[in-house]
């Protein structure tokens, strides 16, 4: 057997959000959609920036950079980033001269014409400047702080110093440099210009201040400008969970975020070495720290770029789809009391989470609620049904996850805002984040206690439900719902270690059970039976669970992965994965959802789950799988899993040179899974309804 080998999972991410670029490189896109994914990119690398590389950096500095796997791996990470930031900048010029055959036409300093000069001056004087404060570069290290993430003009500025021996010659020019903050945290990042003869502009709020930045010097001469922007490290460093309240180190943590250490410093690669180097000095920079870039940083933006409803550049509307189990009863609670419902977002419609809510919260034989929030919407309708109920009598009990990594603030808002109403809340504790989305309602009915379940792998979140490809599951099932009980009774004791029979709970039996059941078909493929496993997941990095799947692979089970993300895992190397499959599609909604298939020897078995195959989700986390049983519901998930391993559109083939190659089609079929599964469901609607 050969030396086990994993793949870096910095360099895997990387590659993920290649993946991504390619999408917005596709011409089959929409021209605006791949505008999206171009601001995915750009969002995806920022994070990447503030938590992993960070990370990285911070271990570093504490060894006095001895460590030379880490800084090996740091050079790598800065070739990737420098090779796919030069791709993105091709791949934008392309997109936006072909905006121009669309009567679009992005302006720059360069382009804008005399009719547009008038506007331009306007929208600065009424808009810009009033939120415009200038700050000369002192010479005095840190005398000026960069926010994190927020764009500044570089400035370089001269003026003319006479004295009397000079009086009557033209003098000495004197060099000054200034910082200026780019307002877009406040006005929008892209600013619609008068349109003539049909033709729209669009314009950076970049460049409105750079055409008036004469105005905010008076005395001075403009002479060179440079966007700059700092990344700043986005870890919550608390020493320690275990002692003190929990709550209040992560509460004041929150306020050093955003003054935590640079992770990048992201400068117009164009900028002069002298000019460079006055600003390394002032914000007293690393040299790693400095990453060149284009002329214009935070193109996370791009996801606010006017589409002047231009349908026709954007994917086709897709109607939600409705649960006819659900329409053709008055009453959701009647309908899971017969049978199990299955939805698939953004596929079905979301709503129907929503009404689960706020029909308990009207209905007198509901007497409790009990749901684990860890993102929620902004003006969220869950918070929302949440506090109605409480209004009406209802005993609601909320699991609020603070430690949620950048959504920790608004859950501190959300929890105060549900308690207000007379919400009990439950909040994180020590060395685990609470990640497992569910619901139970109680009610008292005909003397006797019943309870309803929502299981998904997704978050309670409308907003993300529209653009996540995720899974719910209404359930009665005895089985689940009693043992979700002792789910919420160690979310409120946090001392008993309950125990499971039949969802596997991390950090309790998760990980042992899938092992349990890896091993089994270990065991079918040694007696030379057929022996399967088929994983949908997120990401795959945990070593120990790995190491087992090699282990099947050479036992002779056959393993198909569908990745989106991560993969430290090495498909087919002789004699370690050469019965490995792993494919990752990347298409219009993000695959979010997990899938463990186990084909037990006829007798499959499906689960779906909130966790992925990190160490943290299976040690550090409290995360939920459940079976499902429903044929009907386990015959769609077949079906779903069938397009995606049979996806020749937009599936990637993962391998260990992780080049992104696209699935080579046997067939003049195009399958394009979320295509094939939306025709799916809806088909299934129109089986039912006739």
């Amino acid at each position: 057997m050969p030396k086990i080998k994993y793949a870096n999972r910095e360099l895997s991410w990387l590659s993920f959000n290649y993946r991504v670029l390619q999408e917005a490189k596709n011409e089959t896109v929409p021209l605006f959609e791949r505008i999206k994914f171009l601001a995915i990119f750009s969002s995806n690398l920022d994070e990447f920036y503030r938590v992993r590389v960070a990370a990285i950096k911070s271990v570093l500095n504490m060894n006095g950079k001895s460590n030379t796997k880490l800084s090996s791996l740091l050079r790598k990470i800065y070739d990737e980033v420098d090779k796919q930031q030069n791709e993105y900048g091709t791949i934008i010029k392309e997109i936006f001269l072909e905006l121009e055959t669309h009567n679009i036409f992005l302006l720059n300093i360069k382009k804008v014409g005399k009719s547009q000069t008038e506007f331009i001056a306007n929208y600065f004087n009424q808009n810009v400047r009033p939120l415009t404060q200038p700050t000369l570069i002192s010479g005095k290290r840190l005398n000026i702080f960069l926010n994190n993430k927020i764009i500044y003009l570089a400035v370089k500025l001269s003026t003319i110093k006479k004295n009397n021996s000079q009086a009557a010659k033209k003098g000495r020019k004197i060099f000054k440099y200034a910082i200026v903050k780019i307002p877009s945290d406040t006005l929008p990042r892209f600013v619609e210009l008068p349109e003539e003869n049909e033709k729209r502009f669009v314009i950076f709020l970049d460049d409105i201040l750079k055409l008036n930045l004469g105005s905010l010097f008076p005395g001075y001469k403009v002479e060179e400008f440079y966007s700059v922007k700092l990344t700043r490290d986005a870890e919550l460093y608390i020493d320690d969970e275990f002692s003190g309240n929990l709550l209040e180190k992560i509460r004041k943590s929150l306020n050093k975020r955003n003054i935590g250490a640079p992770t990048r410093f992201l400068y117009d690669s164009k900028i002069p070495k002298d000019f460079l180097k006055i600003l390394r000095k002032e914000f007293d920079l690393k040299k790693e720290d400095l990453i060149p870039g284009g002329e214009y940083h935070n193109l996370n933006d791009l996801f606010t770029f006017p589409t002047f409803n231009l349908e026709e550049l954007l994917y086709k509307k897709q109607p939600s789809l409705s649960v006819p189990d659900f329409d053709t009863l008055n009453k959701m609670f009647d309908v899971i009391d017969k049978k199990d419902v299955f939805l698939h977002y953004p596929y079905h419609s979301y709503d129907y989470v929503i009404k689960f809510l706020n029909e308990a919260s009207v209905d007198p034989e509901v007497k409790s609620i009990k749901i684990t929030l860890y993102r929620t919407a902004s003006n969220s309708k869950i918070i929302g049904a949440l506090i109605d109920a409480a209004k009406m009598g209802k005993k609601v009990t909320v699991f609020v996850e603070v430690k949620a990594r950048f959504d920790e603030e608004p859950n501190f808002i959300n929890a105060d805002k549900l308690k207000k109403a007379g919400i009990k809340i439950l909040y994180s504790f020590p060395g685990l984040k609470v990640h497992a989305k569910i619901c139970l309602i109680s009610k008292l009915k005909e003397g006797n206690n019943k309870i309803y379940a929502y299981l998904s792998t997704g978050n309670f979140n409308e907003d993300t439900a529209r653009l996540y490809s995720d899974f719910g599951l209404f359930t009665s099932n005895n089985e689940i719902v009693g043992e979700l009980k002792k789910v919420f009774g160690f979310l409120s004791k946090k001392s008993e270690k309950p125990k499971f029979n039949n969802i596997l709970v991390a950090p309790f039996n998760l990980r042992k059970e899938f092992n349990k059941k890896i091993n089994r078909e270990i065991s079918f493929a040694k007696m030379g039976n057929p022996a399967k496993i088929i994983l949908k997941l997120n990401s795959l990095e945990d070593k120990k669970i790995i190491r087992k799947l090699y282990e099947a692979s050479n036992a002779g089970v056959e393993i198909i992965i569908i990745v989106r993300g991560i993969c430290c895992l090495v498909p087919g190397i002789k004699e370690l994965s050469e019965n490995i499959k792993v494919i990752s599609i990347v298409d219009r909604y993000l695959e979010h959802a997990r899938i463990y298939y186990f084909l037990n020897g006829g007798s499959e078995e499906i689960y779906l789950s909130s966790a992925d195959w990190m160490k943290r989700n299976l040690d550090r986390r409290v995360e939920i799988a459940f079976p499902i049983t429903d044929k009907s519901v386990k015959e769609t998930l077949r079906k779903i899993l069938e397009f995606q391993m049979g996806d020749n559109v937009k599936a990637r083939i993962i391998n260990e040179a992780q080049d992104n190659q696209f699935v080579n089609s046997t067939t003049s079929i195009k399958i394009r899974s979320q295509i094939e599964t939306y025709k799916y469901l809806a088909k299934e609607n129109d089986a039912f309804t006739n």
